[in-house]
């Protein structure tokens, strides 16, 4: 365990158990990001709908919250790395579908947003590894090391995929997500993180539904998860429609995919500079500051600026997503130790269900506005967050 305050990235690194974390993650998040833009492309390209093109972007999210809710508790009886090392895999076997069956459009959203049900016990299990193996400051920067190269692999993942289904089509561009997967689970296989569990429960999904309400009772814990889901849920709403944006302006093709890589490039920037320039006291009361640098951008695109500009107030907004590193160790102090995957699982189950009802409420916006207008509020959405949690 490592104990030291303040931490550095190279006492972090060097536990092998968040190292084999770490690298599994980058790996899975590059897959999941070709994937995902390659679903969203298809789909639009072939329906010439944003409502559809959007709900491609966040279809394996809104059904996550089956799993974080009901399923939640599994995540603190069953061994980290199986679970991991399933999700791995099962992401794996979808994408091979998607490629080789190449199902209508309506079958790959549900078979998508099938997988997503058990998407949240990875994603628990990964932070209660990460929990109890890094503490104090270097679990915010671990927890900070694992959001960058997140952001570094989607900037892979949508340039890799934005060539792949150019050059090659979507059936190849889903076989390299694929592939992705696979190598996700070798890596994590051969470098095994394991834990001890106590036995898994008998009655997984009573006891998944009595924990997820006994944190959500919480005070604290509540307030606390609020802060995480809301503003991502708009910023990834007014995300998925940045592939329609690009064609209402009449960008060249390549523009969504550049258009899509600004926010992560910004987050990238913006949790660099919190987790490593920035004292622990600080990062916390710059919170609702940067969820408001989050949004204030985005409703500058309704002024339509040229493709230079808007890739540079993506980029400011993605940089904004940084106040979620101010928020880890405040979110770990308030979770019972013994509920720590299951506090993880609903944390990941409330952002990812919520940015998948963001890109469809935004997806409604732009059918009855246009991309623009609906980007326009979901950045002013955010801001107006940003101000009461400021206020309160």
């Amino acid at each position: 365990m490592i104990t030291t305050q303040p931490a550095t990235f190279r006492e972090v690194f060097a536990e092998p158990r968040f190292r084999a974390v770490f690298l599994a993650r980058t790996v899975w998040m590059a897959a999941s990001t070709v994937q995902i833009a390659t679903l969203s492309v298809m789909v639009y390209r072939d329906t010439g709908s944003s409502l559809l093109g959007a709900l491609a972007f966040g279809a394996g999210f809104l059904p996550q919250a089956l799993g974080g809710i009901f399923l939640g508790a599994v995540a603190d009886r069953v061994r980290p790395h199986r679970l991991i090392l399933g999700g791995y895999l099962l992401e794996a076997v979808i994408a091979a579908t998607l490629a080789l069956v190449h199902p209508p459009v309506g079958w790959a959203l549900a078979l998508v947003a099938a997988v997503g049900v058990a998407a949240p016990l990875c994603n628990g299990a990964t932070g209660r590894l990460i929990a109890d193996t890094l503490t104090g400051d270097a679990y915010v920067l671990g927890r900070a090391a694992v959001s960058m190269s997140s952001s570094g692999a989607q900037l892979v993942g949508l340039a890799a995929g934005g060539l792949v289904v150019g050059a090659l089509g979507p059936q190849r561009a889903f076989l390299a997500a694929c592939a992705g997967h696979l190598l996700a689970a070798l890596v994590f296989r051969l470098r095994p993180a394991r834990a001890a569990s106590p036995a898994p429960p008998s009655r997984p999904i009573r006891d998944g539904w009595a924990g997820a309400s006994r944190l959500i009772a919480d005070r604290a814990v509540r307030r606390l998860l609020l802060a995480q889901w809301l503003p991502p849920a708009f910023s990834t709403g007014s995300e998925a429609l940045l592939v329609p944006y690009a064609s209402t302006r009449g960008w060249p093709p390549g523009a969504a995919g550049v258009l899509l890589a600004a926010m992560p490039l910004g987050m990238l920037i913006g949790d660099a500079v919190m987790s490593r320039l920035v004292r622990p006291a600080v990062r916390e009361r710059t919170v609702p500051l940067l969820i408001a640098l989050l949004g204030a951008p985005l409703p500058v695109l309704v002024a339509r600026p040229p493709l230079p500009v808007a890739l540079v107030l993506l980029a400011i907004s993605g940089s904004g997503l940084a106040y979620l590193v101010g928020l880890q160790r405040p979110f770990l102090d308030a979770v019972p130790p013994d509920a720590r995957g299951q506090a993880f699982t609903l944390l990941s189950t409330g952002m990812m269900t919520l940015q998948g009802i963001g890109p469809l409420v935004m997806g409604l916006g732009a059918e009855a506005l246009g991309p623009a207008p609906a980007i326009a509020l979901a950045g002013a959405a955010i801001v107006l967050i940003g101000l009461m949690l400021r206020a309160r």
